[in-house]
């Protein structure tokens, strides 16, 4: 896109015939067990805009699933990376040194929430940096049992994936999972399990814990790590009430737990802070961090207090995690955070959820708008008991789609808009205006 435009083009049928050549060859060759909501091959992308194989241009508001923080290409990202591999593209960081590696650890450092002095250990991805995490709170406390939420995505791979609380087609045939996890409701909304017996949500999961799973089944001292989504991600975009967090951080404190944050979508900006737990003034034990850290690269890591990274050498580590074009990508992502995304992603974030409680008042099947920043979520409801209407939330994204929105489903019947930081005002405007058409062809 030579002149990257603000407004979607769609100019051919989707998929269009180049389209529809690599979607063959990739049905033919590409595991069946990857998810695509629909048919959009991407050619090249600028800013919040892509442009497919066959020509057609589309407004993101997915940032790659929360991933190019920055944009699409953004200049100076892309004048790092560039720089990087001119110079070495590898040269393992778990046995042997490298500067872009000790910049980005330091950086890490220092911007993490809280008074601690802070470590950092590298991955590839969110699932890598939890499964190190999930490690790291076992080797610290000796202690084997992990407590974790419901409708939580934490990642994938086996450690991961047994923390995951999302959906049952996840774990389903995986069996058996990390022994001595335990799942628990996460404290929000009309769907928290416990707020028909508590006067509060918050309150309802710590009288829960201490009360009923500590005293009954899993015994406290056992527990290595709770770990929270601050925001929760794929479960659909969720905050959890006022006081929940400072109350966790209250309960692990009592009880020798350690409080792991997986800021994976939520970390780096996303909301108008650097880390989504910032917004409830907590500093948690461990933090993982990815997606967005690397505007688009494979980079994942674990922030943790210093006094807790105290493993021994081999005790873990990553071939590639750490890569020094990773690292680059990353420390220019961080800058440019710094320099303004962060405060626009708060203003502009702002502006979007103004715009969808507007939506909210013309559409009933709109039942709540929540987020911060630009982790913003509608959920999509059919009647007054908030019925969860998950048909209706597959064809509105279908059409946003032919009318060159890209958005993503989360949870049940929520729609997510995370896009990059980048975005504007004028484009939440054109991105409301297809929502709305959207809605009208549905409804």
């Amino acid at each position: 896109m030579k002149k990257p435009s603000e407004a979607p083009h769609i100019h051919t049928p989707l998929p269009g015939p180049k389209a529809k050549a690599i979607i063959q060859m990739d049905k033919q060759y590409i595991s069946p067990s990857y998810t695509r909501p629909y048919p959009l091959v991407i050619k090249q992308g600028r800013g919040a805009m892509v442009e497919d194989v066959d020509g057609n241009r589309f407004l993101d508001f997915t940032a790659g699933i929360a991933v190019t923080t920055t944009g699409h290409a953004h200049p100076r990202v892309v004048k790092a990376v560039q720089k990087q591999a001119a110079k070495f593209l590898h040269m393992a960081g778990t046995d042997f040194y490298y500067e872009p590696q000790s910049l980005l650890a330091k950086k890490l450092a220092e911007i993490a929430p809280g008074p601690s002095e802070k470590r950092v250990l590298f991955s590839n991805s969110g699932a890598e940096a939890v499964e190190a995490a999930f490690k790291l709170a076992r080797y610290v406390t000796k202690r084997s049992r992990m407590i974790a939420f419901l409708g939580a995505f934490h990642g994938r791979t086996l450690g991961a994936l047994s923390l995951t609380g999302s959906k049952a087609v996840q774990v389903n045939h995986f069996a058996p999972l990390i022994p001595e996890v335990t799942h628990i409701g996460y404290g929000y909304c009309y769907r928290c399990p416990y707020n028909l017996k508590y006067p509060s949500c918050e309150m309802a999961c710590a009288r829960y814990l201490e009360d009923v799973l500590f005293k009954k089944t899993v015994p406290a001292d056992e527990v290595a790590a709770i770990i929270v989504e601050p925001i929760q991600g794929e479960g659909g975009y969720v905050s959890p009430p006022p006081e929940f967090h400072k109350i966790l951080r209250d309960i692990t404190r009592r009880h020798g737990i350690l409080l792991i944050a997986d800021e994976v979508q939520s970390g780096m900006g996303r909301t108008g802070k650097m880390f989504a737990i910032e917004h409830w003034g907590i500093e948690p034990d461990i933090i993982c961090t990815a997606k967005g850290l690397a505007s688009g690269l494979p980079l994942g890591a674990v922030i943790a207090k210093a006094n807790l990274m105290s493993w021994v050498p081999g005790s873990h580590g990553s071939t590639f995690g750490g890569n020094p074009v990773a690292c680059v990508a990353a420390l220019e992502t961080i800058k440019l955070l710094e320099e303004g995304l962060i405060d626009n992603a708060a203003k502009t974030g702002g502006y979007l959820l103004e715009k969808l409680r507007a939506l909210q008042e013309k559409f009933p099947l709109i039942g709540d708008v929540r987020g911060k920043g630009l982790m913003v979520g509608i959920e999509l409801v059919r009647d007054e008991k908030k019925s969860p209407a998950a048909r209706e939330r597959d064809a509105i994204v279908e059409a946003c789609f032919r009318k060159g929105l890209l958005l993503l489903g989360c949870g049940e019947s929520g729609i997510r808009f995370s896009p990059p930081l980048v975005i504007t005002q004028h484009q939440v405007d054109i991105a409301c205006a297809i929502l709305e058409e959207a809605f009208r062809s549905v409804c």
